[in-house]
């Protein structure tokens, strides 16, 4: 892939320091953090390190400037991407998967933004709730499922919109794990069931975490404290359309693995998108999925830009792909066996996940360059001066 002619690091060291003096309001610790790592990720600020190819001994004679490997880096998912793949290509059964995504309504978005550990584990919780209990009900699929969940927070023009992607095996263990239940071919689960038992155990949630008190209310939200406007508030989330959107069951597992590296490790916007910046405007493409997913450009104020970018920090140490029902992690081997059993498959080994730090490949060769030396930023000023 060619290097895109803007990044959201370049908009960062023109535009940032402005940006923060403006904001210093609201900005905290954890955005200066990742202005910071974006905007010197890749740089001689981080150090540097060189490289030798593993397969041809092959060694570079410049230096290389390492990572900031923040999550929230654009530059920085592609390699923890594919050693993540080569881990779950594991997991993959040799049946069709469904596409299931369940998004919260907009009336929720400010509320989420300012409560954001609580409402997305809530949105992880009642969307794998919602699941487990229709496909297991005997009227619809009868069958416990495994899959897993990828939450994102942004729409394609970088507002607020949390959702979750679902990627689930288009079936699931019988009740009595004696054998594998199939979908039809066409069909998963009925999208309006999904939605309704969705929106009840959503709001069941939201009900406990407020009588708990454990909201942050701040602002326009403050008069959600008392009880008469909260349950209005309520009333008015029922009368909402929650949507929930289901693919008919797709590919196989060499499929899915492509399709799920569209999803996991993703950032609110590529450097891919950035199709313009100057005069303090940003130009970026986004898909207008409301006219048949044509292709338009917007062009926003740098430091709305920045203040939309920043809406989707995660909280630290926050856990945005998780895996639920036969794959959640204390039964997720035991219960692949037995579905391959069932199967009538062969385990599928583990993959090895890569031990080249870089994503680079031999100029030569094309085998993995793995670090050979590795500089600070000090050493790296000296090591370019001297050469």
């Amino acid at each position: 892939m060619t290097r895109p002619p803007f990044e959201v690091a370049d908009i960062i060291r023109a535009q940032g320091k402005n940006f923060i003096d403006k904001n210093r309001s609201w900005l905290k610790g954890g955005h200066l953090k990742v202005l910071s790592a974006i905007e010197r990720c890749r740089t001689a600020a981080l150090g540097g390190h060189r490289d030798r190819c593993l397969t041809c001994g092959y060694q570079t004679t410049s230096y290389s400037f390492n990572s900031c490997r923040n999550r929230h880096c654009p530059k920085c998912q592609t390699n923890a991407r594919e050693k993540w793949l080569a881990k779950r290509s594991a997991d993959l059964l040799p049946v069709p998967y469904v596409h299931v995504v369940f998004t919260l309504p907009h009336l929720l978005a400010p509320l989420a933004y300012h409560n954001k550990k609580l409402l997305y584990d809530l949105l992880f919780r009642a969307s794998a709730e919602t699941l487990l209990e229709v496909a297991a009900n005997p009227k619809r699929l009868g069958a416990e499922l495994g899959f897993l969940s990828v939450l994102h927070t942004w729409g394609q023009t970088l507002q607020h919109h949390p959702h979750v992607h679902c990627v689930i095996p288009a079936g699931g263990l019988a009740p009595d794990r004696e054998r594998w239940i199939h979908v039809r071919r066409d069909f998963f689960v009925p999208v309006r069931v999904l939605r309704k038992v969705f929106r009840g155990k959503f709001t069941e949630g939201l009900k406990r975490l407020w009588r708990e008190k454990r909201l942050c209310l701040p602002g326009a939200l403050k008069a959600l404290n008392q009880e008469k406007t909260f349950r209005t508030f309520l009333r008015s989330l029922h009368r909402k359309k929650w949507v929930v959107y289901a693919k008919p069951p797709f590919g196989g597992p060499a499929h899915v693995l492509q399709y799920l590296a569209r999803y996991t490790h993703r950032v609110a916007i590529s450097n891919h998108r950035i199709v313009n910046f100057a005069e303090g405007k940003v130009a970026f493409r986004w898909k207008d999925y409301a006219h048949s997913s044509q292709q338009r450009v917007m062009t926003l104020d740098a430091d709305e830009f920045l203040r939309r970018f920043l809406q989707h920090l995660l909280p630290r140490r926050f856990v945005r792909i998780r895996s639920f029902g036969f794959l959640s992690n204390r039964q997720r081997s035991a219960s692949l066996a037995l579905c391959r059993q069932l199967l009538a498959v062969a385990d599928v080994p583990v993959p090895e996940a890569k031990t080249c730090e870089t994503a680079w490949r031999c100029p030569h060769c094309g085998g993995p360059m793995a670090v050979v030396e590795r500089l600070t930023a000090a050493q790296l000023e000296v090591a370019l001066d001297s050469s």
